[in-house]
């Protein structure tokens, strides 16, 4: 991991992601509470409970090479609204996915996210030049996987009894993907979007 994904810090007009530390825990739980995320059934945000878990489990993967998390910052008031990851890297076969991502309800659907999966894919293909970059969901969670489609990511399948939740549900996962031979398009597409909503 030293030689190929070192934590870095990634800024847009709109966002700005570091590295994700214990000292961002308030903001986060303040985050997440937000809309009360950590009740949506099919996603794993953390609750004031949980979220001394939920970092030091982040933290130990990028410390084992395995992801590198990101606290997600709003410039337009410089508050952590969210959280964003690089998750199973491999990095022999230059392969990453992005995910474990979630916002404050408040900056949801407002061209953050859009801005956010621009900056992680744009160095993911041009810095780090990844051969694919992947995004997995739940099968219910139909507004990521909308969101994810709308990057203009392609379906690659459906991983069926994926994993058990918390609960003892069995998750369907879904799988998209973009190719290296597809970021220039899928880049001139986003931006596309982008400008429009800087503009509007």
């Amino acid at each position: 991991m030293d030689s190929w994904l070192r934590p870095i810090q990634l800024e847009g007009e709109l966002v700005k992601l570091v590295p994700l530390q214990k000292a961002h825990k308030v903001d986060l739980a303040f985050a997440a509470s937000d809309g009360k995320l950590w009740e949506l059934w099919y996603t794993a945000v953390p609750s004031p409970k949980t979220i001394d878990t939920y970092l030091d489990t982040a933290l130990s993967e990028q410390a084992a090479g395995k992801s590198l998390p990101f606290a997600i910052i709003n410039k337009k008031n410089n508050t952590i609204v969210g959280t964003t990851r690089y998750l199973n890297v491999d990095a022999r076969n230059k392969r990453v996915e992005i995910g474990a991502t979630w916002y404050a309800k408040k900056v949801q659907r407002t061209g953050l996210n859009t801005e956010c999966k621009y900056l992680l894919l744009k160095y993911a293909f041009e810095n780090l030049n990844c051969i694919a970059v992947e995004f997995r969901t739940h099968f219910h969670n139909h507004p990521s996987r909308n969101a994810i489609l709308r990057l203009g990511a392609k379906q690659d399948g459906i991983l069926r009894n994926h994993r058990l939740d918390e609960s003892g549900n069995l998750r369907d996962t879904v799988v998209f993907s973009i190719l290296d031979s597809e970021w220039k398009t899928v880049k001139t597409s986003l931006e596309f979007k982008m400008t429009r909503s800087y503009l509007s």
